[in-house]
């Protein structure tokens, strides 16, 4: 049985009448005191926004991307970007509801973005940055078949759409899965 329909979750495409549904959920599994109901919170290293609707709406207009809602009985439980890059497919903007956190979906959803991925682009290879200060959520990610590759690319400093660092050390490194 498809892993999917047995936890009955949805996956579609999101559009634009989803946008700020998007943009709370996302602040509210990373920003903020609500974020600390889960465990993917960065609200002690980095403060400010996650994304903003522009940002939200730029992804599901992008001809190469897809921004893909997580429903269950109707309700937008978590959300990924995936955007096609030739031979791979990059992985971000994923967001599972803090109070739907250590439930497991975060495994079924991460495998759905990957079948798709594989299925719909035929990508070999699932690309993802992460900030490396985050040990507990790349050990996740190390467990579900990603690598550390070590190349790193700084954090936007002074860019506060993508929040306020708490600390002067953050960067994010690439990760990296076969597909295939």
């Amino acid at each position: 049985m498809d892993t999917a329909a047995a936890t009955g979750l949805t996956f579609r495409d999101a559009t634009e009448g989803d946008v700020d549904a998007l943009v709370a959920l996302i602040e509210s599994a990373y920003r903020g005191d609500s974020s600390r109901t889960g465990w993917t919170t960065e609200a002690d290293i980095l403060q400010g926004q996650r994304t903003d609707p522009e940002g939200v709406l730029e992804v599901i207009k992008s001809p190469d991307s897809r921004l893909r809602v997580v429903e269950r009985g109707g309700t937008l439980i978590a959300c990924c970007q995936l955007e096609h890059r030739g031979d791979h497919a990059y992985f971000g903007m994923f967001a599972v509801s803090p109070v739907q956190q250590g439930e497991g979906l975060g495994k079924v959803i991460l495998a759905e973005a990957e079948r798709y991925a594989r299925e719909s682009w035929g990508a070999a290879e699932m690309h993802m940055t992460v900030i490396t200060a985050r040990e507990d959520l790349i050990a996740w990610y190390e467990r579900r078949g990603y690598r550390r590759t070590g190349q790193m690319t700084p954090f936007p400093y002074g860019d506060e759409r993508f929040g306020i660092p708490q600390r002067a050390d953050l960067q994010f490194e690439l990760l990296v899965k076969p597909l295939v």
